[in-house]
């Protein structure tokens, strides 16, 4: 028998508390839909922005056979991403599965997952037991994440990765624009190279 699936939404409700009634009623019942098993949310947008710096291109290909596509070592505009957020049967994670569809190169997909940990904390992991654990808040009505240390899962054990080892401080903000209609934007800044990369982009569910 499949458990029912938890959505993102009851994960950031639990740890927002009394602040996810401060945000847009649109995000709220985005937010609310669970991705049933065989039966994903999808969504469709255009990514205006993506852009990384000279440091950002060399961690980027660095990191391409261990992470594909977490950390894209290009700079390109105006282009279509899907975005599939799923569920499997008896797992209590969420996948989130990212297709962007750049100007003359080959689809890239990227594939991460969300998990609540023993603490309560917000973990997502992009690949390798390489994961973050995210500060979830809510401001002006909107959701924003923010990266609070990375580390690495080996085994049982989870190794921190110092920030100057890391890629760098991540800060998303989902931002309504209507009822069905929402904005990203991504931004990693490392301690020392300073900005790395850029995401940002307007989606709407399918």
């Amino acid at each position: 028998m499949t458990k029912n699936i938890p959505s993102e939404g009851e994960l950031f409700k639990k740890i927002l508390a009394e602040r996810w009634g401060l945000l847009h009623p649109d995000i709220q019942r985005r937010f609310d839909k669970n991705p049933s098993v065989n039966k994903p949310l999808e969504y469709t947008g255009t990514l205006s922005e993506l852009s990384c710096s000279f440091w950002g291109k060399v961690l980027g290909y660095m990191t391409k056979p261990l992470i594909k596509g977490a950390l894209m070592p290009y700079n390109d505009a105006d282009f279509p991403v899907d975005i599939k957020v799923y569920s499997k049967p008896n797992c209590p994670y969420i996948f989130k599965q990212r297709t962007y569809k750049l100007n003359n190169r080959k689809p890239i997909q990227f594939t991460s997952y969300m998990k609540e940990s023993n603490k309560g904390e917000v973990l997502e992991y992009v690949g390798k037991g390489l994961g973050m654990k995210l500060l979830v808040s809510e401001k002006d009505g909107n959701l924003h994440f923010e990266s609070d240390g990375y580390f690495w899962d080996i085994g049982l054990f989870r190794i921190p990765l110092p920030g100057i080892f890391s890629p760098g401080k991540t800060f998303l903000t989902h931002f309504n624009e209507g009822e069905n209609q929402f904005r990203i934007r991504i931004d990693i800044i490392h301690v020392l190279f300073g900005k790395m990369y850029t995401q940002a982009g307007v989606f709407r569910e399918i």
